[in-house]
């Protein structure tokens, strides 16, 4: 048997439906071994970048493994910022590079390149992934292949590699005769799979004694699969709920405890909620400075903090945490919710939630525009969450555009929210949305991005029309890299270089038509109706919003300032109203 034809087949017994890539010289024998197999197809994206992105958002909507391909050398390292998105948000992923001859690999470390595009891709990519590897014996792929796809699904989740040499992928081997992973001694469970009675108890005693206890739910609610078992435990107890920026997705923005996003460009009153809570249990969250801004002693301060992690590192080391739990996060809320059942506890936190309702109805995320001929992007945001189908998937770009939908969407309870978190790459939205369209052909799906971030992977409009894929695309157009630009006003004397001056947006319309996707624009409120009818049709658009030039996200969290300390400042008076808990005192 062909190894690349093996390959191909695991991948399939695996439940891969699709591997994402762009041809080369080099990965022409994996690439030709896909088309020979039922069941699973390939797709050619226009960018290396581009299908790294889209097997991240497969992955993120299927909860399998993505595959990626490309060939060595140019297109092996096009695939990095795809392989470092994947890494820092902990989505398991596959990539499998071309690579020269094993006879024409470079004898020596001294030696620059021997093969043509010959590249050391694995030495390059090796901190931003969980395993990588360069199969140099044929015999070894049934070893390495088990490896990488138990490693990349095991523990903290994220992103492996394996670089084939062209003479390994075209070899012909004896899949009985192979070397298996898991019977070898290196073998062993990463995962940890014990829930202690010890930390449940005392978490169920810590909620008894609370008055104002927050959950803030991370984006490791969805890598756990542990949605459904979150919305059982705010059922159980009914306590309010605040999603970092990688967890909006994990709770039904329709429930009474859901708290909106909170983060330095997070909702004001889920600021509030999380700063005046007595206990904060905090569920698959790395607690960056985002989170806990740049004082992180200011964070919560007067509650003890709860935090569960499968991965050991991300404890106790930003904040003093009570008591820090190592575990799968689905066990560890399944028993809890299984012990609280048990022992009947209730719980009335009423006079918590009213108080949170008030800062809900006080700050809300947009107050509506009197000027209709003027899109207000987060009231625009509010309004796609009225139209949207319950059955759809919504993938962001990075930029002001990811800020007022992250802050400003309603999701309701089936619908899915992609967001790159750590690496926070431009391009992303778009590729994603296509990668998530092969997880979920049966959904609407909708990608929001800016004027700066679809010209990042704009060539995969050509991926859309070529395999058909009814993808809308809004394009939040106000002319500039309004986030740069905000920072520019802030703290360069409004020195626009690179985001307005020297920066420019072509036509999207025309260019729409000439890729053959149907477009049109919205300047004002009068092109809403036609956004609703067109936004859950079958086919894709490309709509234009346009924007004033200088736009903002607010509200922002300064540097040195406490989270309910967001700008534009609120008056010191009106801030202490709003504090259960003393102001801090900034040193």
């Amino acid at each position: 048997m062909k190894l690349s034809d093996y390959i191909v087949e695991v991948l399939k017994d695996n439940g891969v439906t699709t591997v994402f890539g762009y041809q080369g010289g080099a990965i022409t024998h994996f690439v030709d071994s896909i088309y020979k197999v039922e069941g699973i197809k390939y797709i050619s994206n226009y960018h290396e970048q581009a299908s790294a992105f889209a097997a991240e958002g497969y992955a993120r909507v299927s909860g399998n493994i993505g595959v990626c391909t490309a060939t060595s050398g140019p297109g092996a390292t096009n695939l990095i910022t795809g392989i470092g998105s994947a890494f820092f948000d902990s989505i398991p992923c596959l990539y499998i590079t071309g690579q020269v001859n094993t006879y024409e690999y470079k004898r020596s470390n001294d030696i620059r390149q021997e093969g043509f595009q010959e590249t050391d891709i694995v030495s390059i990519i090796k901190p931003i992934t969980k395993f990588a590897v360069m199969v140099t014996d044929a015999k070894d792929i049934r070893f390495y292949l088990e490896k990488a796809l138990y490693i990349s699904r095991s523990g903290r989740t994220g992103p492996v590699l394996l670089d084939l040499p062209m003479d390994i992928q075209r070899a012909e081997i004896d899949p009985e005769e192979l070397i298996s992973f898991y019977e070898s001694e290196e073998y062993r469970l990463i995962i940890n799979d014990k829930v202690y009675l010890k930390d449940v108890n005392e978490l169920i005693e810590l909620i008894k004694n609370s008055e104002r206890p927050m959950i803030l739910a991370g984006g490791g609610i969805r890598l756990a699969n542990a949605s459904k078992n979150i919305e059982k435990l705010i059922e159980i107890t009914g306590i309010p709920v605040a999603c970092t920026l990688m967890g909006i997705d994990c709770i039904n923005h329709n429930h009474a405890c859901y708290v909106g996003y909170m983060g330095s460009y997070g909702n004001r009153y889920s600021n509030l909620a999380v700063a005046n809570c007595d206990l904060l249990i905090v569920l698959g969250s790395r607690l960056t400075s985002r989170q806990t801004s740049s004082i992180a002693d200011s964070f919560a301060r007067e509650a003890k903090i709860v935090h569960v992690d499968i991965d050991k590192n991300e404890l106790n080391i930003k904040v003093k945490e009570f008591l820090s739990i190592i575990c799968d996060l689905n066990l560890f809320i399944s028993e809890l919710n299984n012990s609280l059942l048990k022992f009947n506890y209730k719980f009335d936190f009423t006079a918590w939630i009213d108080k949170i309702n008030n800062y809900k109805a006080r700050y809300p995320s947009y107050e509506t525009h009197k000027d209709t001929n003027v899109i207000n992007p987060n009231e625009f945001m509010n309004k796609i969450s009225e139209m949207l189908n319950p059955n759809s998937i919504i993938s962001l770009d990075i930029g002001q555009n990811q800020i007022w939908a992250s802050q400003s969407l309603k999701l309701k309870k089936n619908q899915r929210l992609l967001n790159a978190g750590g690496m926070g790459p431009m391009g992303f939205g778009l590729p994603a949305a296509i990668g998530a369209w092969y997880a979920r052909p049966n959904y609407k799906i909708v990608a929001i991005t800016g004027d700066g971030g679809i010209q990042m992977n704009i060539q995969e409009l050509q991926t859309i029309v070529c395999e058909k894929i009814p993808i809308k695309i809004i394009i939040m157009n106000n002319n500039a890299l309004g986030m740069i630009r905000h920072f520019q006003e802030l703290y360069f004397e409004s020195n626009y270089y690179g985001t307005i001056e020297g920066y420019s947006v072509p036509n999207f319309v025309k260019i729409s038509e000439a890729y053959g996707i149907k477009s049109f624009k919205i300047s004002n409120e009068s092109g809403m109706d036609e956004l609703k009818e067109k936004l859950n049709d079958n086919e894709s658009y490309v709509i234009e919003v346009e924007l004033k030039n200088i736009t903002y996200v607010i509200p922002k969290l300064g540097i040195g300032k406490p989270i309910e300390d967001q700008e534009p400042l609120l008056d010191r008076k009106e801030l202490k109203e709003n504090m259960i808990i003393d102001m801090y005192k900034c040193k």
